[in-house]
């Protein structure tokens, strides 16, 4: 799903970043020529995601020679002790390999973890769990990608994928009707219009308008229910804004369709693996 050059720009940055010219530890300690063995190890419970591309990341090292054996795939269920996958090398690769590899693992699969959490939390109701913007400079892709595989949806990827008008898009473009209608008048029509409203003054406004998306930012779960009755199904209903776990059944279950979180990808525990020479 990530294209392979994006993925393959990404890991040379990161391994540039990290070994520069030499790694004075590795190359001065280790044989050329000494293979070894080692596992990725689950150290925890969660959602596996990135495990492709951590294993890219000792290919582009050693494009010949190397081998690895997978077990689990991306988006299984991981228990803590579970191994991963097996990989055989060059010594000097795995050596050199091992933190960008974890790196993008434990943060994929943190991604995949949280959001399959709130997805469990949600199940049930109307609402699908999606990510924001709140990304990562340079790591969007992949973080949309693990969102994806914890069972959640993309938002907009960036500001060309639909036109999202926000407070101070409102403001600054002359209110909501103006807004919307100078938008329309130059969109194609495969683009959509979000609007973001604060109250329900500006919802009846936004219905009026004919938006296709309407965001509901910071609102209570009792103005939310009355959102949801007002719009009776006129346009998509986003629920956005101090959407926190202990919040979040609550908020599904006012009715909206879509709950958007920032947490889940600017914010998010990685996931913890471990890569242990085995042998």
């Amino acid at each position: 799903m990530i294209n392979s050059i994006y993925v393959d720009n990404i890991i040379k940055t990161a391994l540039l970043e990290d070994i520069n010219y030499l790694d004075v530890t590795t190359d001065y300690l280790i044989d050329e020529e000494q293979e070894n063995t080692a596992r990725f190890l689950a150290k925890d419970d969660g959602i596996l995601c990135g495990i492709d591309i951590a294993l890219r990341v000792f290919r582009i090292l050693q494009p010949e020679g190397f081998e690895a054996t997978v077990y689990k795939k991306d988006g299984d269920e991981l228990q803590k002790g579970d191994i991963i996958a097996e990989i055989k090398g060059k010594t000097r690769t795995i050596l050199k390999g091992e933190r960008t590899a974890l790196n993008l693992i434990q943060h994929m699969s943190g991604v995949a973890t949280a959001t399959n959490k709130a997805v469990k939390i949600v199940k049930g109701t109307n609402a699908s769990i999606a990510d924001t913007r709140k990304t990562l400079p340079g790591l969007r892709p992949l973080q949309k990608y693990a969102v994806t595989v914890g069972g959640g949806r993309n938002h907009r990827y960036n500001l060309s994928d639909a036109a999202m008008l926000k407070d101070n898009h409102v403001d600054a473009g002359g209110g909501i009707k103006n807004a919307v209608a100078k938008l329309k008048e130059k969109l194609g029509h495969m683009t959509k219009v979000e609007l973001e409203v604060r109250n329900l003054d500006e919802l009846g406004q936004a219905l009026e308008a004919g938006v296709d998306v309407i965001m509901l930012d910071n609102m209570s779960c009792e103005m939310m229910r009355d959102a949801v009755e007002i719009t009776g199904g006129k346009a998509l209903l986003e629920a956005s804004g101090n959407v926190t776990e202990e919040r979040l059944r609550e908020i599904a279950e006012t009715g909206v369709d879509i709950i958007s979180m920032g947490a889940i990808t600017h914010s998010v525990k990685a996931f913890d693996i471990s890569l242990k020479i085995a042998d």
